[in-house]
């Protein structure tokens, strides 16, 4: 039997410093637009809720153990892929629809009004940005029919624009290029090949720019020692400041330190000496981390930051299998009917790939992220200055502090790679 592959592909790109226009960049598409006779309904949208976030900071922090190691750094973009398995679940019927909920933690009426909440609550300056943006790529093949119900959602709620065409080497283009334009250039190439089993893609991107609300001076930055948890000591640089929002919990302590304009900030937190980093991370809840951050104390902190630049790649199945969502993987069990339909066998989540970057320095942070899900068809009182220098293994975030979610979440356990 022959096997029809469908990809999503959500990729988030975060670039400070650069300052790109996003309508800047050149965006040429030669698919023919699906969205014809289907346009996003004005429906009435209510601020995103308390209880939202908390949910969406769980899916974070969950995600975030999960692919948690060790033996090396960890960053993941639980935004982005939150993205991305929501507009997979509209698609999704019965027990797979289930499994899924459970796991993001909303269900899909919920997720929906999430959000087109949260994007419509995302403000610009001249100096700081964050924007989500969302397509869907069909294949131009009799085999495969779309359900005009799952564009009509895709619409109303994230905006996704659909394409439809062969996929050859100029869709290959076209969504190479599509990302390239959503991500500010930070990602260039998302697909080095359609296999020939393709059927669909969706993409999610999700753009990230700002600077420091007080920028790292040259007089600011000397060299340290990073001290790894076997015992290894590295040099590196370290920026020095002195920041204003302490935080606390039973094992850690941290800071924030903000963008310009408020909107987006940076925070760390240093596991207690004694304490592993992998043990303070099994301890983290969503909940906690939303308290953490909505309880941050007005003190004066002495802090420092390595500057740092890492990567790092997980092929997500296991980790969501694992989580409570078996059945979207199983060929067998698999019910994504409300997507559509192929006459050559039932489609399925083959697998989840997962990428992101980050670069940590003195203007600000730049970094970025993809996300691709294959799926296939066949079976206030003066007190004493705080101190916090991140010279050993630290969590950090970056976050909407209107909201305090999480939109990457990190682990860094060396200042090299």
């Amino acid at each position: 039997m022959k096997r029809k592959i469908i990809t999503l592909i959500t990729a988030c790109s975060l670039a400070i410093a650069l300052l790109l226009n996003f309508t800047g960049c050149t965006l040429k598409v030669n698919a023919s637009n699906l969205m014809d006779g289907i346009t996003a309904r004005n429906l009435q949208t209510q601020p995103v809720s308390r209880e939202s976030a908390e949910k969406a900071a769980e899916f974070a922090v969950k995600l975030f153990r999960a692919c948690s190691n060790k033996d090396k750094n960890t960053l993941v973009s639980p935004l982005s892929v939150l993205a991305a398995l929501a507009m997979t679940a509209n698609g999704a019927k019965g027990e797979t629809k289930e499994q899924m909920e459970n796991i993001l933690g909303m269900t899909t009426d919920e997720l929906n009004e999430f959000f087109r909440s949260y994007r419509n609550a995302l403000t610009n300056s001249g100096k700081n940005k964050l924007s989500l943006a969302n397509s869907i790529w069909f294949t131009d093949d009799e085999s495969f029919t779309v359900n005009r119900d799952f564009l009509q959602t895709n619409a109303d709620y994230y905006d996704a624009d659909a394409y439809k065409a062969r996929f050859n080497g100029t869709t290959l283009k076209d969504i190479n290029n599509w990302v390239k334009s959503k991500t500010d250039g930070m990602i260039p190439e998302i697909l080095d090949n359609i296999p020939r089993e393709a059927v669909m893609y969706l993409v999610n991107a999700l753009a990230f720019e700002a600077e420091w609300a007080e920028p790292y001076k040259s007089y600011q930055v000397r060299e340290g020692i990073f001290s790894l948890e076997n015992g290894l000591k590295k040099k590196t640089d370290f920026m020095y400041s002195t920041e204003h929002k302490y935080i606390e919990d039973d094992m850690a302590t941290g800071f924030i330190k903000y963008y310009s304009g408020g909107k987006y900030a940076f925070v760390t937190l240093l596991p207690d000496e004694g304490a592993t980093l992998s043990d303070y991370i099994a301890s983290l809840e969503g909940k906690t981390v939303l308290d953490i951050l909505e309880n941050a104390s007005d003190d004066t902190v002495y802090s420092s930051v390595p500057k740092f630049e890492t990567e790092f790649s997980a092929e997500l199945s296991d980790v969501l299998e694992a989580l409570g969502m078996p059945a979207a993987f199983d060929g067998n069990k698999a019910d994504f009917s409300g997507l559509g339909t192929s006459s050559n066998g039932n489609i399925f989540i083959n697998r989840v790939l997962h990428k992101t970057y980050i670069s940590v320095t003195e203007p600000g942070t730049k970094a970025g992220a993809s996300t691709v899900v294959e799926m296939e068809a066949g079976s206030a009182f003066f007190e004493e200055p705080k101190e916090v220098n991140l010279n050993r293994p630290f969590v950090y975030m970056l976050i909407d502090t209107e909201y305090n979610l999480p939109f990457f979440i990190g682990a860094m356990t060396d200042t090299e790679g």
